[in-house]
């Protein structure tokens, strides 16, 4: 069975005064790319992030966010009162002096002075992170659970496409007797316009015939493309991350389709050969996106 490397997971909860969110989203790609937003609060957790994601996606694009909203009643900005209080005081006096009555304005101005409003940072609670880390597996297991459902329409294609590639094989050998008598005539109508007068050695033509048409044989190219894609098939049962090793194999099949094409000089076998360079270019296409 294979995998896709689109997936999506996404949990909300509450713990402690907090909403927190976290979201997860998977798409192709040739190596791990991870990408996380999360509050600086849990930044030292995102080497531990990164490695269950790579332990338990392997590869693909992915963006994780962490999200969190306060639902308590407590701020974490604190006004520093002794700061705001030497403020008004400093800038009572200045208004005094110039005769300018003071008023509520004053707290807007002071409010916006450096070291008015401080931020109280919050140390990690591990209890919260462990409430947080178990939800985030849960996560990564609907991430994983949409890329086999994914996976199991992506591999009915596939297979449909290696089968009509191994159902076009065969439709190559009725026309396998027709393409030789085309060599042979085309060597005859060759020699003719050299004009031998009769004077050839039939005995000769018979070992050139016998040399073209051994250069020109496709059966080792059927028995190749016919291995190759039984071996796709085969593959396509692995539980492991197969979709690198299914490219090459892509890659193999193409080479026998293409060595196929050259050498058929039919034209009813380069229109099958077409039909197959088809049919592998879906299954390339959508290789892109099998873990």
């Amino acid at each position: 069975m294979i995998k896709s490397m689109t997936g999506y997971g996404k949990a909300e909860f509450e713990t402690g005064n907090k909403k927190i969110t976290l979201e997860l989203k998977s798409l192709n790609s040739k190596q791990l790319d991870i990408n996380s937003r999360i509050p600086a609060l849990y930044r030292e957790k995102d080497i531990v992030i990164r490695k269950v994601l790579s332990e338990k996606l392997v590869r693909g694009k992915m963006d994780f966010s962490l999200y969190i909203e306060n639902l308590g009643i407590q701020s974490n900005s604190v006004i520093n009162e002794n700061i705001v209080t030497d403020y008004f005081n400093q800038l009572s006096r200045v208004q005094t002096n110039l005769g300018l009555p003071i008023n509520e304005e004053i707290m807007q101005s002071i409010l916006r002075l450096p070291d008015a409003v401080k931020t109280v940072y919050e140390e990690l609670d591990e209890k919260e992170w462990h409430t947080i880390y178990n939800n985030f597996l849960k996560v990564v297991e609907a991430v994983d659970q949409f890329r086999v459902q994914e996976g199991i329409a992506l591999e009915k294609d596939i297979r449909n496409n290696i089968a009509e590639i191994e159902q076009l094989l065969t439709q190559v050998e009725p026309f396998e007797k027709q393409r030789i008598e085309n060599v042979k005539n085309k060597i005859q109508d060759s020699l003719k316009e050299f004009d031998l007068n009769g004077n050839m050695d039939k005995n000769r033509f018979e070992q050139e015939l016998i040399y073209y048409m051994e250069k020109l044989d496709i059966n080792e190219e059927k028995v190749r493309l016919s291995n190759h894609c039984t071996y796709f098939m085969e593959t396509l049962e692995s539980d492991n991350s197969v979709g690198k090793k299914l490219g090459f194999i892509a890659q193999e099949i193409g080479r026998e389709i293409n060595t196929l094409g050259s050498k058929a000089n039919e034209s009813n076998i380069q229109r099958i050969v077409v039909q197959m360079k088809d049919a592998l270019e879906r299954i390339k296409e959508q290789m892109l996106n099998v873990l």
